[in-house]
């Protein structure tokens, strides 16, 4: 499930940068929805990841919540990017939460961990 769930997340980062780059042609549309469900698989495999765990850790919690904060700051940003809003903020969070969210999952025993 660790495969799957990485996949998503690497796939939803290129969809995310793709939709970016769309939005000033305005043919961002289907890649904006498509980009939705993968974070709707992102979601589901986490939370299947979470629940195949024998004793959940509040580190894995923490994860979850930061990974869900991650996934609101790309949605955040393409759609303020699209109204011409400022995004500065959001980009500030996204990096932030994206490298918080790096740590936690590389250094949890549950999948990769090259921290450990």
């Amino acid at each position: 499930m660790t495969h799957a769930h990485l996949s998503t997340w690497i796939i939803a980062l290129i969809l995310f940068f793709v939709a970016l780059g769309l939005q000033k042609s305005g043919k961002d549309k289907v890649v904006h929805m498509i980009l939705r469900l993968f974070y709707l698989l992102i979601i589901a495999t986490g939370v299947m990841m979470l629940f195949s765990i024998s004793n959940i850790d509040l580190m894995y919690v923490l994860k979850s919540i930061v990974g869900l904060w991650v996934i609101s700051m790309l949605e955040m940003i393409l759609v303020r990017t699209k109204k011409g809003k400022k995004t500065t903020i959001l980009w500030v969070q996204l990096v932030v939460a994206f490298l918080l969210v790096l740590y936690l999952g590389l250094s949890l025993p549950l999948g990769f961990t090259p921290f450990m």
